[in-house]
């Protein structure tokens, strides 16, 4: 009897496999958000693109990663940089001799009246920076020309502008809490604006 049942068992064993129930794999957070590529449609910048792509893929050097990576991001995240933080930041002995490199616009700023030699690299130079750049004999690169000059980027600066500095951001925060330096989201400033409790003596108290 027992020879029988085993017969029996293994039987419909073989005829009706057993199935595990695996696990499915959730591909909703697959995507990585970041960019591989500039979202600007501009040719100029795209063959700059090319370029560093090539140089970061066949040399070693961080600097040409880190300029591809910078050439890929938006506007916001590539902040101006005045001519007076260049000048702050190229003022030491060591960097004297070096090319400040700017992913990004290079202005002109009026509080500061002399101006070094400088021989600097940026996507962008304004007229009035350019113009006073190269009074002082100083030299302005584009990337291409830095590719020739510096491919690893020896003897360079690389630097880039706040990226907190925006208008915008002056407003991101808890305007109403003690101690909050955010500037309120109002139209304007006078007596229809800013009345409520906690932002006027007469209501209550003043923060």
């Amino acid at each position: 009897v027992l020879l029988l049942a085993n017969l029996i068992s293994s039987h419909t064993l073989a005829s009706h496999p057993i199935y595990i129930m695996g696990v499915d794999i959730r591909h909703n957070k697959d995507r990585k958000v970041r960019r591989t590529e500039p979202a600007s449609p501009d040719i100029y910048l795209r063959l700059l693109v090319k370029l560093y792509r090539f140089l970061a893929r066949r040399t070693e050097s961080k600097f040409n990663r880190i300029i591809l990576k910078r050439l890929f991001m938006s506007r916001t995240n590539r902040p101006p940089m005045s001519l007076a933080r260049v000048v702050r930041q190229m003022k030491s002995v060591e960097n004297q001799e070096k090319t400040a490199v700017v992913v990004g616009t290079v202005t002109n700023d009026n509080r500061i009246y002399k101006i070094p030699k400088l021989t600097v690299c940026a996507l962008h130079v304004t007229e009035m920076a350019r113009s006073r750049i190269l009074a002082a004999g100083g030299q302005i690169l584009s990337f291409d020309q830095l590719a020739v000059t510096a491919p690893t980027g020896k003897n360079t600066v690389l630097m880039q502008g706040r990226r907190r500095s925006r208008l915008a951001d002056r407003q991101f925060g808890a305007a109403g809490l003690p101690g909050s330096k955010t500037k309120p989201l109002v139209r304007s400033r006078g007596r229809k604006f800013e009345c409520a409790r906690g932002r006027r003596e007469s209501r209550g108290y003043k923060k």
